[in-house]
């Protein structure tokens, strides 16, 4: 396990690495630099020209690359353009109310799906194929829904129109009540997708194990259902199933910067619109390397899990 581990830690920064060259290099092939989008429309060339030369952009790009990692290994990410307020410090106030949403969702997904799927898939093994089509198909015109959509009908449904969940206010980590108000309907609408994906695969999973030999001699020593489904069939299922939670954590990340943008709240992904719509470079590549490392950082404890489960995986 130790080798293991130190083998995908490599891997890890590998990865990373790869990954900030990447977007330092693709972020400057865009028109346009951030001393320009500091500076606005009505500055002079020769003004313009200073402020580059403070914020090194006259130097060479590759001079520029190698301070720029300085800078990282420091954890240094520097201000924003537009405020000129130091962006680990807008992450850090920002970073507790997208991983809250994220975190609950997970886990409302998992606590629904897992056993949606198994009941499934039981169904199926057992000839029953009515409740069997009707999770399948309710999962998967589900998993057609667009967030966006979703996020605007409930916000119709839920807020405007039966008034269960405020559609505005100020969201604070102060006001708990507040909050969970708040983001009740942005998590319900990233759970409904995770849902129906992690439903279906479970269903697929749990199924093909069913018809294992062991799962039969199992049953042949009198050993109830309930044992056999959830002890030995979803158990022995568990690798795909938890792939498929730690690919959805990481797409939640992605689905979060949708929901808090359409519900005004103050996390991550409204930080990255914000960035994106003010053409704030150092944000924004700030932030993108920051859901990378986010994502990165899940599919390595997802390898550790695996090892965990099934000892015979390999690096």
């Amino acid at each position: 396990m130790l080798v293991y581990s130190f083998k995908r830690v490599v891997q890890l920064i590998v990865t990373m690495l790869g990954v900030v060259t990447l977007v330092f290099f693709a972020l400057r092939l865009i028109p346009g630099d951030a001393a320009s989008a500091m500076a606005g429309e009505n500055v002079s060339a020769a003004a313009l020209e200073r402020l580059r030369e403070e914020m090194g952009l006259n130097q060479p790009l590759w001079l520029q690359y190698f301070s720029y990692m300085k800078n990282l290994l420091m954890l240094d990410f520097g201000n924003t353009v537009t405020t000129n307020l130091p962006i680990t410090g807008m992450i850090m106030t920002a970073l507790p109310i997208t991983m809250l949403i994220a975190s609950i969702t997970i886990l409302m997904a998992v606590c629904i799906s897992i056993p949606l799927g198994t009941l499934a898939a039981y169904m199926a093994h057992k000839g029953k194929k009515a409740l069997d089509n009707a999770i399948t198909w309710a999962a998967m015109i589900v998993d057609l829904m667009p967030a966006f959509w979703t996020a605007l009908l409930l916000l119709l449904i839920l807020s405007l129109g039966l008034g269960l969940f405020p559609a505005s206010g100020r969201v604070t980590l102060d006001n708990p009540e507040m909050l969970m108000k708040r983001i009740a309907i942005p998590i319900i609408v990233l759970s409904i997708t995770q849902v129906a994906t992690l439903a279906r695969i479970t269903r697929t999973a749990v199924l093909e194990v069913l018809n294992e030999d062991y799962v039969r001699t199992a049953r042949s020593l009198g050993i109830s259902e309930i044992v056999v489904v959830f002890r030995h069939a979803l158990r022995n299922a568990a690798l795909p199933i938890v792939t498929v939670i730690g690919l959805s954590f990481g797409n939640l990340l992605n689905g979060t910067v949708i929901v808090e943008f359409i519900f005004t709240i103050p996390g991550i992904g409204t930080l990255l619109v914000n960035g994106i719509n003010s053409r704030d470079y150092p944000l924004v590549q700030t932030l993108i390397l920051f859901y990378a490392f986010l994502f990165v950082a899940i599919n390595f404890l997802t390898d550790l899990v695996y090892k965990k489960i099934d000892p015979r995986v390999q690096f």
